[in-house]
């Protein structure tokens, strides 16, 4: 299993054997425009802004062959199925890791429908770490 979300989700719970590669990475630097995407996060209330990894891509390369099983995870799963109230479906970073994945190269690609929420309600193996 490929866990996507932040490194602190990550320890916290997490199944056996899964490896945390985040999509997203805090703002590191402090270049204007950086500033300007902190102020904007910080108005909706979000001390914490995010961005993509640049290493998302070359970190899973470094772990992962491109024709192993992978199971991609985060917390909520997101799906592609439509429904009245969100006909194209829900994002998650999930979602967009597995296309990122594909569009890389990677052929045995699947996504944890429900994600770890639903992992977690069914009380599947989990392990935290320190």
């Amino acid at each position: 299993i490929l866990d996507v979300r932040p490194e602190a989700e990550f320890k916290e719970a997490h199944p056996p054997g899964a490896i945390n590669i985040q999509i997203y990475r805090l703002i590191k630097e402090w270049t204007a425009w950086d500033i300007a995407r902190r102020a904007a996060f910080a108005f909706f209330g979000i001390f914490a802004g995010t961005e993509e990894n640049p290493e998302f891509i070359p970190s899973v390369k470094s772990k992962l062959d491109k024709d192993a099983k992978i199971i991609v995870a985060c917390s909520a799963g997101g799906t592609m199925k439509p429904t009245q109230n969100l006909p194209e479906g829900q994002q998650s970073r999930s979602l967009i890791a597995a296309y990122l994945l594909v569009l890389n190269g990677y052929t045995n690609v699947f996504h944890l429908e429900g994600g770890l929420y639903s992992w977690f309600k069914e009380d599947l193996p989990s392990v935290a770490e320190d």
